[in-house]
């Protein structure tokens, strides 16, 4: 899902060589703890819109005839090629396009439609202030119950949706806030969700190509002068899924480092939007010492912190961060 927080966590690609929808979506902070009702319901609408995702893109698959790539005269590269950008790209942009819808739901957004008090019209206001000079178009505004958190999601870059957590608006000071805002405002003018998806497509791609193919040629040795069988044997299926796994985790590695690349300029971009780069360094030291609120799987590609190792990481670490800015 195309979800941009502050905070996120990676994920490996599944074994069908699709990266799971929740590493489209950018947090402004990473999980950890959170009611277990809500981690349920999280879990359940990932399972479930994956699975979906698999099911679609598996029958127009079989419409177009290219999931029938292993033939009787061997490998056909030609219908594999096209079955690993179906289901790479395929993926990739469905999980972009529902990602709003998705997002909502999966973390209780309330859309601020009318303000109801002086801060909600305070932070529609500043959306609306940093998007006008950001260009881009308004995006819708919501608030979520929880720790501090705050996210930009959406396929377009003029319908995104912006939504921060009720624990970041107790805990951050009014410009730090609206450094955050603008942090998640830059991803959007920046089309991160859009260049993210791009990239997941190609290493989904190259995932379910290779370790078909691999697959395909442990298989043919294995059988080697075993002229009575016929279709793929049980070692291209093992060799498949290991494949998918272990291509899976380096897939991840680059869609993590392409992720903590952005965000130093996201960073740089909010300190752009406000004029100075003073906020969005209280910001972030400000992060520091907080308790990041849990985030939806279905949102945990994109963010301003990570925290699962360096390889894995889709953030720098705050203090690199902090030097980058003080550095520019």
């Amino acid at each position: 899902m195309m979800i941009s927080w502050f905070f996120v966590r990676p994920r490996s690609l599944d074994i069908a060589g699709l990266i799971p929808i929740w590493t489209v979506v950018s947090f402004f902070a990473t999980s950890t703890t959170h009611e277990s009702d809500f981690f349920m319901k999280r879990i359940f609408l990932f399972v479930m819109t994956n699975l979906a995702i698999v099911v679609v893109l598996g029958i127009v698959a079989n419409v177009l005839g290219v999931n029938r790539f292993l033939t009787a005269n061997g490998l056909d590269l030609t219908a594999l090629l096209g079955f690993a950008l179906l289901m790479g790209f395929g993926g990739a942009f469905i999980s972009l396009l529902i990602s709003k819808p998705v997002a909502k739901w999966s973390s209780g957004v309330r859309v601020i439609n009318q303000p109801q008090n002086a801060d909600e019209a305070w932070i529609v206001e500043v959306v609306s202030r940093l998007a006008q000079k950001a260009g881009i178009g308004m995006p819708e505004v919501g608030i979520f119950e929880g720790e501090p958190n705050a996210f930009a999601t959406g396929a377009f870059k003029n319908s995104a949706l912006v939504a921060v957590s009720t624990g970041l608006l107790q805990g951050m000071t009014k410009e730090e806030i609206e450094a955050v805002i603008g942090h998640e405002i830059a991803h959007i003018a920046n089309g991160d969700m859009v260049t993210m998806t791009l990239i997941q497509g190609v290493m989904n791609t190259f995932v379910v190509f290779i370790s078909r193919v691999v697959g395909y040629a442990v298989d043919s040795f294995l059988r080697k002068g075993d002229s009575q069988s016929s279709g793929p044997g049980i070692g291209y299926y093992v060799t498949t899924i290991l494949m998918d796994i272990v291509l899976g985790f380096a897939a991840a590695m680059v869609v993590a480092w392409f992720s903590r690349h952005r965000e130093f300029r996201a960073d740089a971009g909010a300190a752009q939007l406000l004029g100075r780069k003073q906020p969005m360094i209280n910001a972030l030291a400000r992060l520091g010492g907080m308790v990041p609120g849990e985030l939806p799987k279905s949102v945990a590609a994109l963010g301003i912190a990570g925290g699962v190792g360096a390889l894995f990481a889709t953030h720098p670490p705050i203090e690199e961060r902090i030097a980058a800015l003080q550095n520019t």
